[in-house]
């Protein structure tokens, strides 16, 4: 059964302005973490797009459901730091800006706030920081949120907050397996110095996409690259704007003034 036609309870919700009248209330009332866990669930599944299951089993068929619905709803977009309005990763201004008020973000804010919904179904969830190694010349600073998940039948790498191709699926994190999805193909090495390497196949050959290691990172340890990439002057995310939403067939994008849609076809622009 594909994703975007979820079963085992999952349901595509109809919904959305019950959801966002719900979230708008409850994100102008909730400050701490304890209040925001009761009412999580079902408004955060509401915002993309599904139902809560009658019985939860925190598993990787899941997980699968989950991760795929996020990327296809919600949106990968830096227009507050393009506006200049700092970003909070406080777990309640997360939710207030991505189920509340239907925004996006960048990985700080998308993992983030996913990762606090997988916490509240049951997963074990393990915040990262990650090297982005496609494209650079030299190695990066560490720069970027991703989550490590424990479910009933293995641990996995989930991502939700990456705007170029990327997996919409989460992987199992095991070396030397390639993991093909959506026409795309993804695998696992390990190194004593960057740890887990992630890669994807390109063009014919494989490619270097990015790196992490496995010690638990607090919210307080985004702090510093989160307002790196809002206000460094080398930033690339701070320059104009970008969007991306992932779609079955491929993504949508906005760079700037160029929109473009990407399929299995090839790429149009406009």
């Amino acid at each position: 059964q594909r994703p975007d036609q979820p079963g085992d309870g999952v349901r595509r919700r109809d919904d959305g302005a019950q959801c966002v009248a719900a979230g708008v209330a409850f994100g102008a009332m909730a400050r701490t973490v304890d209040e925001i866990g009761a009412a999580v669930p079902a408004l955060a599944l509401a915002r993309i797009g599904l139902e809560r299951p009658r019985e939860i089993v925190p598993d990787a068929a899941l997980l699968r459901k989950l991760q795929y619905a996020h990327c296809t709803t919600v949106p990968y977009e830096n227009l507050d730091m393009i506006q200049g309005v700092p970003t909070s990763l406080d777990p309640g201004a997360l939710f207030d800006k991505i189920v509340a008020r239907r925004r996006g973000g960048l990985c700080f804010e998308l993992n983030g706030g996913f990762g606090a919904l997988l916490k509240e179904l049951g997963y074990g969830v393990t915040h990262v920081a990650a090297r982005f190694l496609r494209g650079e010349t030299s190695l990066p600073m560490r720069r970027h949120r991703v989550l490590l998940v424990e479910a009933a039948d293995g641990m996995w790498l989930c991502d939700v907050g990456i705007g170029q191709s990327c997996p919409r699926e989460p992987l199992r994190l095991l070396e030397h397996e390639e993991q093909p999805q959506f026409g795309e193909n993804y695998a696992f090495r390990k190194e004593p110095f960057l740890g887990w390497v992630l890669m994807d196949f390109h063009k014919g050959a494989w490619r270097d996409f990015y790196s992490f290691t496995e010690e638990p990172q607090l919210i307080v340890d985004f702090i510093a690259p989160n307002f790196y990439c809002e206000r460094h002057p080398d930033s690339p995310f701070n320059k104009r704007e970008m969007f991306s939403l992932k779609t079955a067939e491929g993504r949508i994008t906005l760079d700037g003034n160029v929109y473009k849609e990407f399929t299995a076809a090839g790429v149009t622009a406009r």
